[in-house]
């Protein structure tokens, strides 16, 4: 045999072992696809309610002005300033002028019919409090402090009130709701505050929603004085799908100004929003579901001030809550 033919059988031979070789792996992948698909298969029905997902962040470059339609607003620099109207952020649907004050507290009248329900936030700061003249002092729900993170170390703490303060209000008839007060600076964190959050309400009949309180420290350097605006809108995204994965409602809350310049609202409209703005209407101009509009109100109770809220729909409802949940 030449060499020439030499070269060319062994070449010959090296290709069908490099077109075997190939075919085993290619049956090897599909066997191991098969296989791991019917391991990990879950049967319909039968998922673990306990698990927790993990939000994927979605970010989408579009141009959300509305032409022609501007928000007016006050600067103290520049006096009054405009901003333009989000096409693709529900606005509200309230009519501020059914807004009056019954009993101490804002409610929202139609035909004649209160359509709202009264409401207070508490904390630690609060002390003990005597739910039961809560409860008879008119006082429908509680949006109650789960914990927070601290500005300066970044330390998860719970509060220490939380779980009397939630158990006592239950136990007066009193709807329930919590918020976390969110001093996160990246994804991981916001996930983690969610987390801590379920861990100190699972088993418990919450039926107002779980909320993000990320907030920004104005009277002293904070952690959070350099979070960006997409960092602010992902971390906003991750808590509240960690929360709606779990089965509760997620909500963001948040004041006037700092919605207007900080959130990034077209990426959180799927999310229910706790409006603070005090006075005696609210101007703000897009949806809302609970306003918070008093930092010292007065509740037969609880001994100093206490925050005072408005909610224009009913979470007790199940129907309304199962809704939310799918949304």
């Amino acid at each position: 045999m030449t060499s020439a033919n030499k070269k060319n059988v062994l070449f010959r031979a090296a290709a069908l072992l490099e077109a075997l070789i190939i075919l085993l792996m290619a049956v090897f992948l599909v066997f191991l696809i098969f296989f791991r698909g019917k391991k990990d298969a879950v049967p319909a029905g039968e998922e673990d309610p306990e698990i927790r997902t993990r939000a994927y962040i979605e970010k989408e470059e579009t141009f959300y002005q509305l032409d022609g339609k501007k928000i007016l607003m006050h600067d103290n620099t520049l006096g009054e300033v405009f901003v333009p109207v989000f096409s693709d952020v529900p606005e509200s649907d309230i009519n501020t002028d059914n807004i009056v004050t019954r009993n101490g507290f804002a409610c929202y009248m139609d035909n004649g019919n209160v359509k709202s329900y009264t409401g207070i936030d508490i904390s630690e700061h609060q002390g003990a409090i005597d739910w039961e003249q809560v409860s008879k002092a008119g006082i429908d729900f509680a949006m109650i402090r789960a914990g927070y993170r601290t500005y300066g170390g970044g330390l998860i703490t719970m509060d220490e009130s939380f779980a009397d303060n939630l158990r006592n209000a239950d136990a007066a008839g009193i709807d329930t709701g919590v918020y976390f007060f969110s001093q996160a600076t990246t994804v991981d964190e916001a996930v983690e505050e969610a987390d801590a959050v379920l861990d100190a309400i699972s088993g418990c009949d919450i039926t107002y929603p779980v909320v993000y309180d990320w907030e920004l420290i104005f009277d002293d350097h904070a952690r959070t004085d350099d979070v960006s605006v997409e960092t602010l809108a992902d971390c906003c995204v991750a808590f509240c799908e960690r929360i709606k994965s779990a089965g509760y409602i997620p909500m963001i809350y948040q004041n006037k100004t700092t919605a207007m310049h900080k959130l990034d609202l077209p990426r959180l409209k799927d999310y229910g929003f706790w409006l603070a703005e005090y006075g005696d209407k609210p101007t703000y101009y897009y949806k809302y579901d609970i306003w918070q509009y008093s930092s010292s109100g007065t509740v037969s109770g609880i001994e100093g001030k206490v925050d005072l809220n408005v909610c224009f729909r009913d979470y007790s409802d199940k129907e309304t809550s199962d809704t939310d949940q799918m949304t």
